[in-house]
């Protein structure tokens, strides 16, 4: 396909397009006179996960430049699963902050019982993996509020984010090729949970109404 084409398919601009060639995100196309080049699939696939890491992840391209160049040299689905699910727009001073942390034992209260509660439900997961630090942050934000929140009290949770973990990773399953990996890894982890936070939303709305509320909110402009 010509760049105009391409440009359609994506809904990514021709000079944005340009930029990620000129930059090396985007390889380039297979050239068929002095200023033209034909595209494929790949070219789509790639533009399509870079759109939604920049867009969506709101990641900065130079760091969408280091997670397309490792999802290319690795070909184990776990592996590539881990790139794009750890992928947050931190520093890498932030990362490497929390990194000394943890090998000096100057983790906070909230991150030693994060880990507590992943080795509670026995989850497999590397020490360094951002998610833990997240969980961290809001276990500490609950102790200072003195909530009465702990990690005990998250297990239910975390048993609820185990079956729907099950789910995610069967999305990944028919997949071939590191694009087409990276992309279905992009959707369960970007662009699905978006989806699973409005459906809880709207879950809470409902019970809320039905516990609190008297039975569902009436609709704007209704007596």
């Amino acid at each position: 396909m010509k760049i105009s084409e391409l440009s359609r398919r994506s809904g990514v601009s021709i000079p944005t397009i340009k930029y990620y060639l000129r930059d090396g995100l985007l390889p380039p196309g297979q050239a068929t006179a002095a200023n033209q080049a034909d595209y494929g699939e790949e070219h789509l696939r790639r533009l399509r996960l870079i759109r939604t890491l920049v867009g969506v992840r709101r990641l900065p391209v130079g760091a969408v430049k280091e997670i397309l160049g490792a999802i290319t040299e690795e070909g184990d689905l776990h592996q590539i699963f881990g790139i794009v699910t750890d992928a947050r727009p931190a520093t890498q001073r932030q990362k490497q902050l929390a990194r000394e942390r943890r090998e000096a034992g100057e983790e906070t209260g909230g991150v030693k019982d994060a880990r507590e509660l992943v080795a509670e439900m026995g989850w497999e997961v590397h020490p360094g993996t951002a998610a833990v630090q997240s969980l961290g942050e809001v276990l500490d934000a609950l102790s200072d509020m003195d909530s009465g929140i702990d990690w005990r009290s998250l297990l239910p949770y975390a048993r609820l984010a185990d079956h729907i973990s099950e789910l995610d990773v069967r999305q990944m399953e028919g997949a071939s090729g590191v694009l087409e990996l990276a992309e279905r890894a992009v959707l369960v982890s970007v662009l699905l949970e978006p989806a699973l936070l409005a459906m809880r939303r709207l879950a809470q709305e409902d019970k809320s109404a039905r516990l609190f509320g008297g039975g569902p909110c009436e609709e704007e402009g209704e007596a």
